[in-house]
């Protein structure tokens, strides 16, 4: 499909999917958000089979509003009321697509956000372009984008059938957050950090994801997917990303997603002895796991970005349940000096660079500083330049008010999503060890192997602060 890019704000939103999970958790709340701090005023329409009536739906987003803290009784909540729509039908039944045209009325760019599973894309699009619903319109679709590298390129081609690549806004929340976007503020704002992002400064990189609960009630989509589809392939390396990419050239949004896309297609793809997966003792028992599952709830790698600024720096990512903590952070260590001049012995971990993403947001630099007295020696102090508590704004409403004025730049793009799933594609499924490991720790014991030669692991405190 190479139909022009859709100029102008979007003046309707269609959301598919209006009675699941993901309406409730995510998407209403935004909507909320919207039309309470930036003027949404757009007619609001959902859609779903589910036999469910208008005055459910608002009862819906009344309960989910609520539910996350927002005020059911202000204004900006009965204006939202005010714009909410409903079209019950069969994603199948082009009837249900004739209604929606009807209740979109006058809109000529309307903005259709796919938040069901991605089995039903290419039903959903062709129906919206027979009806003409798809003319001058914005797609939004959720992630995942695919299982593997051949899925998502499926996925890809029933989606540029009707919608060309321009006009498609693939939401991963994580390029959302405050905390992600704020590595590339603080790299590319500041000169004395910029020049030191390469392979003559920096001896590695660490990125952490831990959560300290377990799969909870998600034992069945979990047990689909694993950390490696769930996490890794995506959130960790957009992080990746946003550390080693080079500067963004020009002012258009596409620039930011053109750097990015370049980083990733440099990034080596992964080889078994790259990978250790980890399971946490007792995933069996949890409903809807099989018995005999070999999903990973835990996985570690090592990246090597083959281009000149990077080349010879590994990259370690980790992701688990069950770990410690629950927290996300990025650490870039720096190469000590070829000499220590005052003849200490000196941590590696001694030199770095941290950025906190989870759940609150810090930037700090580890140094060394003189201890009092006559010796010169020193200790090891971590300099906080900045902490702050988690922004107000969530990512789905910034990505939402992003997508229907159609600036593209925190959106994954095709090229970019076969780049990540190309990255981990030959290592997906059942094909490397799992190791089992107890819950509280940080992982199976391999892990620590892994990283043997570059380590240790940089385990994040359960504050941030330290």
């Amino acid at each position: 499909m190479t139909s022009p890019k859709v100029k102008g704000k979007s003046d309707a939103l269609v959301f598919f999917g209006a009675t699941g999970d993901l309406a409730y958790k995510q998407i209403f709340p935004a909507l909320f958000g919207l039309v309470r701090d930036e003027g949404l005023t757009t007619p609001i329409i959902g859609v779903a089979k589910s036999g469910w009536t208008l005055d459910q739906l608002k009862e819906r987003a009344k309960d989910s509003v609520s539910a996350h803290g927002g005020n059911i009784k202000s204004e900006s909540f009965v204006q939202l009321l005010s714009q909410l729509h409903y079209v019950d039908g069969d994603y199948n039944v082009p009837a249900t697509f004739q209604t929606l045209r009807k209740e979109m009325g006058k809109a000529k760019r309307p903005l259709h956000y796919l938040a069901i599973p991605p089995v039903l894309f290419a039903t959903v699009t062709d129906q919206l372009a027979k009806s003409g619903c798809a003319d001058n319109a914005r797609l939004v679709v959720e992630k995942p984008f695919g299982r593997d590298r051949q899925s998502a390129a499926e996925l890809s081609a029933c989606i540029d059938r009707h919608f060309s690549e321009a006009n498609v806004f693939r939401i991963d929340h994580y390029l959302g957050k405050e905390p992600v976007q704020n590595i590339l503020y603080t790299r590319f704002a500041n000169p004395m950090f910029e020049p030191l992002f390469n392979r003559n400064y920096v001896r590695s990189i660490q990125i952490t994801m831990a959560e300290n609960f377990g799969v909870q009630d998600r034992g069945r989509f979990y047990d689909e997917t694993g950390a490696i589809r769930d996490v890794i392939q995506n959130h960790m390396l957009q992080v990746l990303a946003s550390l080693t990419m080079n500067p963004p050239t020009g002012q258009e949004h596409e620039a930011m997603q053109d750097s990015k896309a370049s980083l990733l297609k440099a990034v080596r793809a992964l080889r078994p002895e790259d990978v250790v997966r980890g399971q946490y003792q007792g995933y069996h028992k949890v409903p809807g796991v099989a018995v005999d599952s070999t999903v990973e709830t835990f996985a570690a790698a090592r990246f090597e970005i083959d281009n000149w600024r990077w080349a010879g720096v590994p990259i370690f990512i980790r992701s688990g349940k069950l770990l410690p903590v629950t927290a996300a952070e990025a650490v870039v260590e720096f190469q000590r000096p070829p000499r220590e001049t005052f003849g200490e012995i000196v941590s590696d971990a001694s030199a770095h660079m941290r950025f906190r993403i989870g759940p609150n947001v810090t930037v700090a630099l580890g140094t060394r500083v003189k201890t009092p007295g006559d010796r010169m020696v020193g200790e090891d102090v971590e300099l906080i330049l900045t902490r702050q508590p988690a922004a107000d704004k969530p990512p789905y409403q910034r990505l939402l008010g992003d997508a229907m004025n159609g600036n593209s730049e925190l959106f994954t793009r095709e090229d970019i999503v076969d780049a990540e799933w190309r990255i981990v594609n030959d290592i997906l499924g059942n094909v490397t060890p799992l190791y089992s490991y107890e819950s509280g720790t940080w992982g199976p014991d391999e892990a620590e192997q892994l990283i043997a030669d570059d380590g240790p692991w940089l385990n994040p405190e359960p504050s941030g602060d330290a």
